[in-house]
C-alpha cells in the first residue's frame, strides 16, 4: 500500500502511454509496395552507422504488430504514439497512394481500439520518401506542399477513429544531424541548405495544420512534439553566456518563435547572416496556425562553451565531471521542470504533453528470464516526480510518453543503445518486458507513484 503521505497522484484525466517511431522499430523496408525512405538509403551506404547496423528488420514490427499490442495491453497502457512511415502511403512522396500500406495502419489502428487504447498518430518522424529527395527534398518548398497532401490523406482516412495527432518529430534533431553534421539522413552537412529546411520543415507544419482542419470532418487535435532543453554556460564569462544564448537560440527560440509568435529570433537570424533565407511575410502567417497542444521532448540539458571552431553557432556542449550520465547524454531530472516553467512563462501554450522521455543505459536479460534495469526505474521515477511538479505550479501537461514502448534502431547508434521498456531480442525477436515496463504499469494503473517507494516485482 502506497504512503498517501508521499504518494505523487496525478490529474484524474492524465494521459500515459508509450511511444515509437515506424523506422525505428517497423523493418520490412521494401515490403508491399512500400518505397525507400532517405534513411533506408543512409543506412545502405558503408561507416554511416554503427557495427553496419541498419532498419530493413527492426524489430520486424511490420508482422509482429498484434504480440506488441498484447504488449501494451500487458504494461496497462490505454494510448499509444506511433508514426506513420510516408513511404508506405506515397512510395514516390507524392500521386499515387498505396492502398496496402494504409491498410497495415488500418489494422493497427482498428486493433488498438479493440483494445481500449487510443491511437495518437506522428505524421512525420524523419523518413522522407527517396523519390522526394532525390528531386531536392526538404530544401525544397515542394516538400512542404507534399507534406500537407500526405497528412490531407491519412486524415481521411483515419480521422473518424484517431482524434490526436502529432505533424512533426524534434526539427531541431532532423535538420542538425541531417544538415549540419551529417550523422542522419541524408547525411548533409550544408549550412545554408540547413536552414532552408529548418523553414520549409515548419512551413509544411503549417500546410499541413490547415490541410487537416479543412479535411477532417470529425473533431481533432493538433499539435508538433520539439525536443527541447535548458541551457546553461560552461562558465559565468561573457563568451560563454554568449554562446549559451546563442545555442539555445538554435535549439529551442528558433521553433517556438517561429510556431507561437509568427517570427524568427532577430539575433539568430542576424548572427546567421546570409546562411538563413528570406522569408515570404505569407509564409511566417502560415507556420503559426493554431495548434491544440505542444509536445515535449525532453532527455537532457546542456551545458555550453564558447568554441570558434563549432559551426554555425561557435558554441558546443562541455560535460561536467562528476554528474549522472547516460549511455548518450547528461541525467538531468530538473530540466524537464525548466522547460516546462518556460514554455509556461513564454509561450503560452494552451496543453502539453511530454510526447518522448526516456533514457538508454545498459541492461540484459539475467538467467531468470528478468531484465533488472533499476537506472531506467530511477531516470523515469525522478523525471515524473518533476513533472508533477510542475504540474503543481500551473503548468498545463495533460499527459507523458514514455520512449520506448521497444528497444529499437537508435539512427546512426544502430542497435547498441537500448531505450526500451521491453527488451528486445534481435536475433530471435523474443519480447521481455523489463522491470522498468512493470514499474510502469504499476504507475499508469495508479496513476501516480510514491518516490520513495523501492520497486519489487509481484510474485510470479
Amino acid at each position: 500500500m502506497a504512503d498517501d503521505s508521499t504518494f505523487l497522484r496525478f490529474p484524474d484525466k492524465f494521459t500515459w502511454g508509450t511511444a515509437t517511431s515506424a523506422y525505428q522499430i517497423e523493418g520490412s523496408w521494401n515490403g508491399e509496395n512500400r518505397g525507400e525512405s532517405i534513411w533506408d538509403t543512409f543506412c545502405h551506404q558503408p561507416r554511416k552507422i554503427l557495427g553496419g547496423d541498419t532498419g530493413d528488420v527492426a524489430c520486424d514490427h511490420y508482422r509482429r504488430w498484434a504480440e506488441d499490442l498484447k504488449l501494451l495491453t500487458e504494461l496497462e497502457q490505454k494510448v499509444y504514439r506511433f508514426s506513420i512511415a510516408w513511404p508506405r502511403i506515397f512510395p514516390f512522396g507524392k500521386g499515387t497512394v498505396n492502398p496496402l500500406g494504409l491498410a497495415f495502419y488500418d489494422r493497427l489502428v482498428d486493433r488498438l481500439l479493440d483494445r481500449k487504447i487510443k491511437p495518437v498518430i506522428t505524421l512525420y518522424h524523419w523518413d522522407l520518401p527517396q523519390a522526394l529527395e532525390d528531386r531536392g527534398g526538404w530544401a525544397k518548398r515542394d516538400t512542404a506542399l507534399y507534406f500537407a497532401e500526405y497528412a490531407r490523406v491519412l486524415i481521411r482516412q483515419f480521422a473518424d477513429r484517431v482524434s490526436q495527432w502529432i505533424t512533426l518529430e524534434e526539427p531541431y534533431n532532423m535538420v542538425t544531424q541531417g544538415y549540419l553534421t551529417g550523422r542522419h539522413a541524408p547525411g548533409q552537412r550544408d549550412t545554408g541548405t540547413a536552414f532552408h529546411v529548418l523553414h520549409n520543415v515548419l512551413l509544411g507544419h503549417g500546410l499541413a495544420v490547415q490541410a487537416m482542419r479543412d479535411s477532417a470532418r470529425t473533431p481533432i487535435q493538433i499539435g508538433v512534439a520539439l525536443n527541447l532543453a535548458p541551457i546553461s554556460p560552461a562558465t559565468d564569462t561573457d563568451k560563454d553566456r554568449a554562446a549559451a544564448k546563442r545555442f539555445d537560440g538554435l535549439l529551442n527560440r528558433l521553433f517556438l518563435d517561429a510556431l507561437y509568435l509568427g517570427q524568427y529570433p532577430e539575433d539568430v537570424v542576424k548572427f546567421i547572416g546570409s546562411d538563413f533565407p528570406s522569408v515570404p511575410p505569407n509564409e511566417m502567417e502560415i507556420i503559426p496556425s493554431p495548434t491544440d497542444f505542444l509536445g515535449v521532448n525532453y532527455s537532457t540539458r546542456y551545458v555550453v562553451q564558447h568554441d570558434p571552431d563549432s559551426r554555425p553557432m561557435l558554441a558546443s556542449p562541455v560535460y561536467p565531471f562528476g554528474n549522472e550520465y547516460s549511455q548518450m547524454a547528461e541525467i538531468y531530472p530538473a530540466g524537464i521542470y525548466e522547460v516546462l516553467t518556460r514554455l509556461r512563462d513564454e509561450y503560452q501554450p494552451p496543453e502539453i504533453y511530454i510526447t518522448k522521455n526516456g533514457v538508454a543505459v545498459a541492461d540484459g536479460v539475467d538467467l531468470d528470464r528478468r531484465v533488472r534495469d533499476s537506472r531506467r526505474i530511477s531516470y523515469l521515477r525522478d523525471h515524473l516526480a518533476q513533472v508533477h511538479r510542475a504540474i503543481a505550479d500551473g503548468v498545463p501537461v495533460s499527459g507523458y510518453f514514455v520512449w520506448s514502448l521497444l528497444d529499437n534502431f537508435e539512427w546512426n547508434y544502430g542497435y547498441r543503445m537500448r531505450s526500451g521498456l521491453t527488451y528486445v531480442d534481435y536475433i530471435t525477436q523474443l519480447r521481455t518486458i523489463k522491470d522498468s515496463g512493470r514499474w510502469y504499469a504499476q504507475v499508469c494503473k495508479a496513476n501516480g507513484f510514491d518516490p520513495q517507494a523501492i520497486y519489487a516485482p509481484a510474485a510470479s
